[in-house]
């Protein structure tokens, strides 16, 4: 149980209606003759639904423990993700829906940090810039733009994303995860 609604802190993960809910934001407010608040807007973990809870002084909530575990990223096929405990070598599975759009970043046998709650996971992390190959593009030509001009390229992961005209099939180039746009050269 937490002590004090200033515990209640962007990016905490607390228990609500029996599912973790990560808050997505918050704010303190005090009257005059009430007792203080924390308005809260909460996003479920697990189905994704976000709502607004309102936390009153001296009411109890709990804050959620997950953790954290390093995990090889094996393949895919049409709606599950499959990957390898990196400490124990045993195998689970993720829905499609649950890793999201990081399964466009993942290279077969690529680390990624795997979330889970009561021993299920629930979400991956990645860093925020990827290594990827180009596998295909059309080759620039000199002169074509008075400024920096792009090409769409596809990654090795399948991933198309907007390149400077310079770059070639064979180049490795580093994708913004959280924006999936080129960052450099690798």
């Amino acid at each position: 149980m937490a002590e004090s609604i200033t515990d209640l802190k962007v990016g905490r993960l607390v228990n609500y209606n029996n599912e973790p809910c990560i808050i997505v934001s918050n704010g303190f407010m005090r009257t005059a003759q009430r007792k203080p608040v924390m308005r809260t807007k909460l996003r479920g973990v697990i189905t994704g639904k976000v709502f607004e809870k309102t936390f009153i002084a001296g009411e109890n909530f709990e804050l959620v423990n997950i953790e954290k575990v390093r995990a090889q990223y094996m393949y895919k096929d049409a709606d599950t993700a499959y990957f390898m405990d990196s400490a124990t070598f045993d195998q689970f599975s993720m829905p499609l829906e649950v890793v999201g759009e990081m399964v466009k970043f993942l290279k077969e046998g690529e680390d990624a940090a795997v979330t889970r709650y009561e021993g299920r996971p629930i979400g991956i992390d990645l860093p925020v810039k990827v290594a990827l190959k180009v596998s295909e593009t059309t080759p620039g030509v000199r002169g074509d733009t008075a400024q920096g001009g792009t090409k769409a390229a596809t990654l090795e992961t399948g991933i198309v994303v907007q390149v400077p005209l310079f770059i070639e099939e064979g180049d490795s180039i580093r994708v913004n995860t959280e924006t999936g746009e080129y960052v450099e050269r690798a």
